[in-house]
């Protein structure tokens, strides 16, 4: 089997069990989302969800939180960990947003990535699920089952993006993404994982990491 015939198996499966794929981070728009993004670095989505209605009650919009105490963001953002990089993050790209862009969030790769505390994969969530350009955005859970479903060498997290983008249709990839995160979180997960009996894994999993499952 190809990895283009593996990639349309896989995508079947995970289009049967979610058809349906809600975006994870609560927000309001593009900004808020962009910053519960930003948040969710070495978060989980859960706890960011938490946390975030206590600062939209401060407020959702880059001109008022430009003008914010970096340490008033700071306390409210505590329980999301690295507080005081994502607060001084949150404070200048509000700033720039308002004061640069008209006060509404970029809608350019390059312009986003040019803010502070916005990487290439917080760059391509807001792409694809604000502006609906086609991107895939890799996190962990991506980045783990690429490479125990043999469809990337798994080297780095930019390898893994180009090979997944090779394998699966451009119009898929938004989708995609999610339903391969949500998959991962329910069946796939990094620890106590049983490959032979997950539903892709038993199917497509890398023969290497297949052979301790017959042990």
């Amino acid at each position: 089997m190809t990895k283009a015939e593996k990639a349309r198996d896989i995508q079947c499966i995970l289009e049967e069990l979610y058809p349906e794929v809600p975006i994870p981070l609560d927000h309001r728009d593009p900004y808020t989302l962009l910053v519960a993004v930003l948040l969710s670095a070495q978060c989980t989505d859960v706890r960011v969800n938490q946390v975030t209605p206590s600062l939209w009650a401060v407020t959702d919009r880059p001109e008022i939180m430009k003008e914010i105490p970096v340490e008033e963001i700071r306390e409210i953002i505590r329980p999301c960990g690295l507080s005081p990089s994502k607060s001084k993050a949150i404070k200048e790209l509000s700033r720039i947003i308002d004061e640069e862009h008209g006060g509404e969030v970029p809608r350019t790769f390059a312009e986003l990535e040019a803010l502070p505390g916005v990487g290439h994969k917080t760059a391509s969530v807001v792409m694809s699920q604000a502006f609906g350009v086609p991107a895939f955005p890799v996190d962990t859970h991506i980045h783990r089952l690429a490479y125990r479903w043999a469809l990337t060498s798994g080297k780095n997290v930019a390898r893994t993006e180009a090979d997944l983008k090779r394998v699966f249709p451009r119009e898929a990839w938004n989708k995609l993404h999610l339903q391969i995160i949500f998959f991962g979180r329910e069946y796939c997960k990094a620890r106590g994982h049983r490959m032979l009996e997950c539903p892709i894994c038993s199917i497509h999993g890398r023969r290497s990491l297949l052979k301790g499952e017959y042990r």
